[in-house]
């Protein structure tokens, strides 16, 4: 039997990974906007309004994040509300930034997909283990994992193949094809290494 240990995180731990997280997931973000792709959960459903209206990704992804956080105040308690709430306002923010200095004039989509399924995946669990999340319906599959056991990398892979159905009808094949792959390996990484009997922070 495996034994689980809690972990202890001063403020100056969960500042360092939640920054972390928050950069790693921009840089993934950015890959994936400058190939042309998407993505599932509430990152996806910002992406795909971003490019049907014009809007920056950073404002339609804070804009449709904060009705998730009535949820997450209510069962997962205010300080994973607070953290989620400044994680997603900083990532909006550095999704805007990167841009200007960071600027990809080539790159294949496929090793494109890769990159921001590991990128994001990764900084998504740093943020996870600092009780840190991106909102949205990240914060209802962690939920589900929490009070039902069933593993939210599995949540989040039912929600992105309902997101990518609906993409069929809005982008060409290829684009959807490419994107799902970084949403398989974004999700496998976090379903085979975000255990909460592994790793319980406080």
């Amino acid at each position: 039997m495996e034994i689980a240990h809690t972990t202890d995180h001063s403020v100056t731990d969960d500042v360092q990974g939640l920054s972390l997280g928050i950069f790693l997931c921009g840089i993934g973000i950015h890959v994936l906007t400058s190939v042309g792709l998407i993505t599932g959960q509430t990152a996806g459903l910002a992406v795909i309004i971003a490019y049907l209206t014009g809007y920056s990704f950073g404002i339609v992804f804070f804009a449709i994040n904060l009705p998730f956080y009535f949820i997450a105040y209510k069962r997962l308690g205010m300080e994973f509300t607070i953290k989620s709430l400044i994680s997603v306002s900083l990532l909006s923010v550095v999704t805007e930034l990167l841009p200007l200095g960071f600027v990809i004039q080539s790159l294949d989509p496929a090793l494109g997909a890769v990159i921001f399924g590991s990128l994001v995946g990764l900084g998504l669990l740093a943020m996870f283990r600092h009780n840190g999340s991106l909102g949205g319906l990240g914060v209802i599959a962690l939920l589900v994992q929490d009070t039902t056991g069933f593993k939210a990398g599995w949540v989040q892979l039912i929600t992105d193949a309902i997101i990518f159905t609906v993409a069929l009808f809005l982008f060409p094949a290829t684009v959807v094809v490419y994107s799902l792959l970084g949403a398989v390996v974004l999700n496998l990484i976090i379903t085979f290494n975000h255990r909460r009997d592994r790793y319980i922070a406080t």
